[in-house]
């Protein structure tokens, strides 16, 4: 059942690092209540075994529905799929390119492209450094069409403490971007 306002968000977990970003935002989600689709490329499912030790049976315990990639025929993968909008987190920048020309051959990527021809938010982690041009002209690409590149680049004007705060300041900037309230972090001057 769809319910309105940021009650239906799809999740796409890619292959790179920083799977704990998107641990913490299932974490968050579920506390919320939002109710989750999420998809977990095979990728990512190394990389969560690996950064998080942890199964991916585990992992999808965090979201309400979950899918595997070759999944294309998932109800999300139609644009009658009601949703409030896709952040894909990590966003691998092999995920990111595709989105940027179109390329649907995989659950992620149509999920997005939904995402995109509906006029749905769409959310885009991407955690890799340094960057070169032709990262840099996808970004652009995507940001021009109304895509919000939010890369793991957390504050420290909040003087965190430990690595969970600087995760938390990611998280909450997403839940920002929805209009989903939080306290993850303490906000400039407050």
């Amino acid at each position: 059942m769809y319910y309105g306002e940021f009650g239906r968000l799809v999740v796409g977990v890619t292959g790179a690092s920083g799977v704990v970003y998107a641990k913490r935002l299932l974490e968050v989600l579920k506390e919320k209540n939002i109710e989750t689709h999420v998809i977990v490329s095979r990728a990512a499912e190394r990389i969560i075994k690996h950064e998080l030790e942890i199964d991916r049976a585990d992992f999808e315990k965090l979201g309400r529905y979950c899918y595997r990639e070759d999944r294309v025929d998932a109800p999300l993968a139609s644009g009658s799929f009601k949703a409030d909008g896709m952040i894909i987190i990590p966003c691998s920048l092999k995920t990111l390119a595709g989105i940027a020309s179109g390329y649907t051959d995989n659950l992620i990527l149509r999920a997005a492209d939904v995402t995109l021809k509906e006029k749905r938010k769409l959310v885009l982690v991407p955690r890799e450094t340094p960057l070169n041009a032709i990262h840099l002209r996808n970004m652009l690409e995507l940001a021009r069409i109304g895509v919000v590149i939010l890369p793991a680049m957390p504050a420290f004007y909040h003087k965190p403490k430990s690595i969970n705060e600087l995760v938390d300041f990611i998280v909450g900037k997403i839940l920002d971007i929805f209009g989903i309230e939080h306290d993850l972090f303490r906000r400039w001057g407050t």
